[in-house]
């Protein structure tokens, strides 16, 4: 599996790639540079790609994932609840393609503002 680094603001992590066709066409396009937004416990930011929504995207996340929101189009790492979670589980706005997990704590990312600078690189 591929591994990618992320670095939002201050807080730097490695996630794990799935082998699904969003994945590798982030891959693909990697390295990106952007600015976070933060929407409840969920930072998400813009990249260069239109993607399709795939046929087993959805709604319900967890803690770590890393998903592409095909309404956006946006990049999104989710690490808690969000304004439409029902519970103590992430919830996406609408379906999102699933393609990767932070490796450790993706909770790091508790304390980052909107406005912070985003890189994503593929990992050596």
């Amino acid at each position: 599996m591929a591994k990618i680094n992320l670095s939002v603001g201050n807080v730097s992590l490695q996630a794990e790639m799935l082998n699904t066709p969003t994945a590798n066409k982030i891959l693909e396009a990697l390295p990106f540079e952007s600015t976070a937004n933060v929407w409840g416990d969920e930072i998400y930011f813009d990249i260069p790609l239109n993607l399709a929504q795939e046929p087993d995207a959805r709604a319900e996340v967890e803690v770590g994932d890393l998903a592409y929101w095909p309404a956006g189009p946006a990049f999104c790492i989710f690490f808690g609840p969000t304004p439409v979670s029902t519970g103590d589980q992430p919830r996406a706005y609408s379906p999102v393609n699933v393609f990767g997990r932070v490796l450790g704590d993706a909770m790091q990312l508790k304390g980052v503002p909107s406005g912070a600078e985003v890189k994503v690189t593929i990992a050596e």
